[in-house]
């Protein structure tokens, strides 16, 4: 009798430890995941989206890359040939965009620009970031919003007392215009960017360094700067990105042919009147597309690190 009365308070006992200690324990980390132990639901979950979703990214540089070495007679003649892809390549328009136009001198003009304007605008940012988000001061958090909004400004609004103060200075028509209003744009989203990634390190890490005697500049080459490397190569990618396709300063700021970068040359030099060349127009556009595709696939770990994380405790 106290045997069996053992044995049923041990069982339950045991039932009782089981269900706590699952409970505790918690499901095992690929049990989310068990519906796509199945071929069909991977098909259906994963797959075919992921289909949809490079067929959408990567059929404008396809259309791109096709409409580059087609004839015109190709272009413009659906009835005989398909629009989808090329009968009989031809590099006659990548002979005219690089022969017939200044579209090399673009290219150069467009990496300066980007490349100075980009570093200038880290380094404002930088010092701006750690000021913000490390000082302390009273107004940091407004300073920070300030400094976000205007950001927000459309360049449509800014260009025009930019026009002003390039004007007067004797920059108009020269790479400087641009070097030096793209900060005016990059350094307030480069700013915002680094605060987040500033915030997320530990700040006991620059206090032991003030203990030991280390400077604020110090603290800030020594230890944040190396720990911030993923934030400040997505900060770099980023303005990098919008130096490298801006629009509306270049069009203000450039007339000739030889200073314009390749967003604003492609446009004015390929488009003559109602008249489109198509197959150079996507050309440039291509070749115009792959330096920046480049610098994202070198430093995509960086960038993501950036994106979903930085220094913990």
């Amino acid at each position: 009798m106290s045997t069996a009365t053992h044995r049923h308070a041990d069982s339950a006992g045991t039932d009782i430890e089981a269900r706590e200690g699952g409970r505790s324990r918690g499901p095992a980390p690929d049990d989310g995941m068990r519906y796509l132990s199945s071929i069909p639901r991977r098909v259906v979950t994963v797959y075919i989206p992921l289909a949809i979703f490079l067929f959408v990214l990567l059929f404008p540089f396809y259309w791109m890359a096709i409409t580059t070495f087609k004839s015109n007679e190709e272009l413009y003649n659906f009835r005989d040939f398909s629009p989808f892809w090329v009968v009989n390549a031809t590099l006659a328009n990548v002979e005219k965009l690089f022969f017939e136009t200044s579209y090399p001198t673009w290219l150069w003009n467009t990496m300066l620009v980007s490349t100075v304007a980009t570093f200038l605008s880290l380094f404002c940012a930088v010092g701006a970031a750690y000021a913000i988000e490390r000082l302390r001061f009273t107004g940091a958090r407004a300073v920070g919003l300030a400094i976000f909004l205007a950001y927000l400004v459309p360049p449509s609004i800014l260009f025009i007392p930019l026009a002003t103060m390039v004007f007067s200075y004797g920059l108009f028509d020269t790479s400087w215009a641009l070097i030096l209003t793209y900060p005016t744009f990059l350094i307030p989203f480069c700013t915002w960017l680094l605060m987040g990634y500033f915030r997320s390190i530990p700040y006991e890490l620059e206090e032991c360094a003030l203990i030991d005697g280390a400077s604020r500049l110090q603290i800030l080459v020594r230890i944040i700067l190396p720990l911030s490397v993923p934030g400040l190569i997505s900060a770099g990618i980023f303005a990098f990105t919008l130096s490298w396709n801006e629009f509306i300063y270049a069009l203000t700021f450039i007339s000739s042919s030889e200073n314009k970068t390749v967003p604003v040359g492609v446009v004015t030099e390929l488009v003559e009147g109602d008249v489109y060349h198509w197959g150079s127009l996507m050309a440039g556009a291509l070749l115009g597309s792959l330096p920046v595709a480049i610098l994202y696939s070198f430093f995509v770990e960086h960038y993501v690190s950036s994106m979903t994380g930085a220094v913990k405790e």
